[in-house]
C-alpha cells in the first residue's frame, strides 16, 4: 500500500504503527478493496507516498452510527475519567513527536523545524481541555419568585463531525477533538485529502490511550463532498465544525440549516499588519516574518496586507527584503530549509496570478519574486513595494510566501484600508504608542489582534473571526462551549 521511490518511510520514522494508512470507524481500521483509493503526494517531490481508502456515503453513515452508540456510554462518564484517557494520549504524542513531524513534513511539505513546533502547539489543545473539561460549571441564579430554584447545567451537544484543513494538519484536528472529548461528545474526523497520515497517527495514539471505540472516528477520501454532506444532513450528528475556506464554510452552513445544527467556522482571513511610524523596525521586522512566511505563507492568519506609514516605509521595506532574501528555500527535510514548497499547483498558481496582477499595475519586487531553481511547488519568498488597492492581493487572500506592502499617511487612513475587506480573523499592530495600540485594536473589525506581536494562537486565548472569517471560537473556555449545550432548570414549589 505504500510507495516510496526516495524516501523510505520504515527508514525514518521508529514507531511503525503511526504510519497508519487506513480510515478508522468503531475501533477498527478500515481499508477497501483495490480502486477505492486514492494516492498522497509529497508536495516536495511530487512522490506518491502512500494510498488511502476513498470513502464514502456508506462508510459516513457507519461512522455516525457507531459515533451515535459510543455517545450514550461517553457522555455518561465522569469528567475525570476523560481527562485521564486525554492526558495518556497527550503523553504519548510527545512520546512521538519525532516520528509525527516526519509524517507531517512527508505529506504536507513544511520544514522539519516547523512541523516539530505544530506538535508541541496540537499536544497543549489536549492538555488545555484534559483540565478545563472538569470545569464545565453551570449557575445558581436568584429566582423571581420564593418557591423557586433555577440552576443551569451543561451537556455534551452529540456527536460532532470536525472537518479539518491541510495547512495544520495536526494542531486543526487536537483544537477540535480534545474539546469535543472533554465535554464528552463523540466525534467524526474528516481531516483535508491532501494531509491524511497525520490524522490517522493521531487518531492511532488516542486509541493506544484508551478512548473507547466509536468516540474517535476518521474518514478519509479524495473527494470530500459525499461525506460533509452527509455529516450535515444526516439528523444525528449535532454539531458540525470546519476550518477552511469561506466558501465551503457557507456550502456547509447551508447544508446544516434543515436539521439546525451548532456549528463553528473558522474560515479565510484578509489580515491586515500595521507598522506605524514609531514602531520599532527590528521588533517589526521579525514579527512580520514571523506572521507572513510561517508555513510558507499558507495560513489563515499570515499578514496578507502590510501596511506601513510613509516616515518609516523606506527602512522597514529595505530591513524586511534584506531578512527575507535570506531565507533557505528546500526540501522540509533539509535542516537548513526555511521555506518548504507550496501544498499544490492551485496554490502555486495563485501566488504567481497575484504577483503578476501587482506588478502589471505597478508594483515593484525587492527581493524574490519567482520560482527557485528546483522548481516544482517552491516559491521564492517575496517583497513588493508600491503596492496599491487596486491590486488582486488586496481583496483575495494570497496563501503563500508573498508580502505587498502598502504606504499609508495617518491612524484613520489605514483603518479604514485595514477594514475593507469582507474577512475579519486576525490584524496586527505595530506601535510604541499605547493611545495608537488601543484606538486601533477597538476599530479593527477582526476577531483577533497582535500588538506588536506576530504570532497569537495559544490553547488558552479563544481563537476565531467576525464576518465572512467564522462563527464561534475555538481554544480556551470558549472553545470547551462550542461542544456544550445549556440546560436551564427551574424547581418549583420549594417551601
Amino acid at each position: 500500500r505504500v510507495i516510496m521511490d526516495e524516501f523510505k518511510i520504515e527508514d525514518n520514522i521508529s514507531y511503525k504503527n503511526l504510519f497508519k494508512p487506513y480510515g478508522y470507524i468503531n475501533g477498527e481500521w478500515i481499508d477497501l478493496p483495490k480502486g477505492k483509493s486514492f494516492n498522497i503526494y509529497n508536495p516536495s517531490t511530487n512522490k506518491i507516498i502512500a494510498t488511502m481508502p476513498e470513502m464514502g456515503i456508506d462508510e459516513t453513515k457507519y461512522a455516525i452510527e457507531s459515533a451515535k452508540i459510543a455517545f450514550d456510554k461517553w457522555k455518561k462518564k465522569t469528567a475525570k475519567e476523560r481527562c485521564f484517557l486525554l492526558r495518556k494520549w497527550y503523553d504519548l504524542v510527545l512520546e512521538n513527536i519525532d516520528d509525527l513531524s516526519v509524517i507531517m513534513t512527508l505529506e504536507n511539505g513544511k520544514p522539519l523545524k516547523e512541523s516539530k513546533a505544530e506538535i508541541i502547539y496540537a499536544s497543549s489543545f489536549i492538555d488545555w481541555f484534559s483540565e478545563e473539561g472538569k470545569r464545565t460549571y453551570g449557575r445558581s441564579i436568584p429566582a423571581t419568585q420564593i418557591d423557586k430554584r433555577i440552576i443551569t447545567i451543561k451537556q455534551p451537544v452529540g456527536v460532532s463531525a470536525l472537518i479539518t484543513p491541510w495547512n495544520f494538519p495536526a494542531a486543526m484536528i487536537t483544537r477540535k477533538v480534545a474539546p469535543a472529548l472533554a465535554a464528552g461528545c463523540s466525534v467524526i474526523i474528516k481531516p483535508a485529502e491532501q494531509t491524511p497520515l497525520s490524522a490517522s497517527a493521531l487518531v492511532y495514539l488516542a486509541q493506544k490511550a484508551g478512548i473507547p471505540k466509536g468516540v474517535i472516528n476518521l474518514l478519509v477520501a479524495n473527494n470530500p463532498i459525499p461525506i460533509g454532506k452527509e455529516l450535515c444532513e444526516n439528523e444525528s450528528v449535532r454539531k458540525i465544525s470546519f476550518t477552511g475556506s469561506t466558501e465551503v464554510g457557507k456550502i456547509l452552513i447551508k447544508d446544516s440549516a434543515n436539521s439546525v445544527k451548532k456549528v463553528s467556522m473558522e474560515l479565510g482571513g484578509n489580515a491586515p499588519l500595521i507598522v506605524f511610524n514609531d514602531a520599532d523596525v527590528d521588533i517589526a521586522v521579525k514579527e512580520t516574518l514571523a506572521s507572513k512566511y510561517r508555513n510558507s505563507g499558507q495560513t489563515c492568519v499570515c499578514a496578507n496586507r502590510i501596511f506601513v506609514q510613509d516616515g518609516i516605509y523606506k527602512k522597514y521595506s529595505e530591513a524586511l527584503a534584506k531578512k527575507v532574501a535570506d531565507f533557505k528555500v528546500g526540501d522540509g527535510f533539509e535542516h537548513t530549509s526555511d521555506i518548504g514548497p507550496l501544498i499544490d499547483n492551485s496554490g502555486l498558481k495563485k501566488v504567481e496570478r497575484h504577483l503578476d496582477d501587482a506588478i502589471a499595475k505597478g508594483a515593484k519586487v525587492l527581493t524574490g519574486g519567482k520560482q527557485p531553481s528546483l522548481g516544482g511547488l517552491y516559491y521564492e519568498p517575496t517583497v513588493l513595494t508600491e503596492v496599491a488597492k487596486n491590486m488582486v492581493l488586496f481583496k483575495e487572500e494570497t496563501f503563500g510566501p508573498l508580502a505587498p506592502l502598502f504606504k499609508f499617511k495617518d491612524v484613520d487612513e489605514v483603518i479604514n484600508m485595514a477594514n475593507n475587506t469582507n474577512y475579519g480573523l486576525a490584524g496586527y499592530i505595530f506601535t510604541k504608542d499605547l493611545n495608537t495600540a488601543w484606538k486601533v485594536s477597538e476599530e479593527l473589525q477582526f476577531g483577533m489582534v497582535g500588538i506588536n506581536s506576530g504570532i497569537l494562537s495559544t490553547e488558552v486565548a479563544p481563537f476565531g473571526g467576525v464576518k465572512e472569517s467564522g462563527i464561534g471560537r475555538e481554544g480556551a473556555v470558549e472553545g470547551m462551549d462550542e461542544y456544550m449545550e445549556i440546560k436551564y432548570l427551574c424547581f418549583g414549589n420549594i417551601m
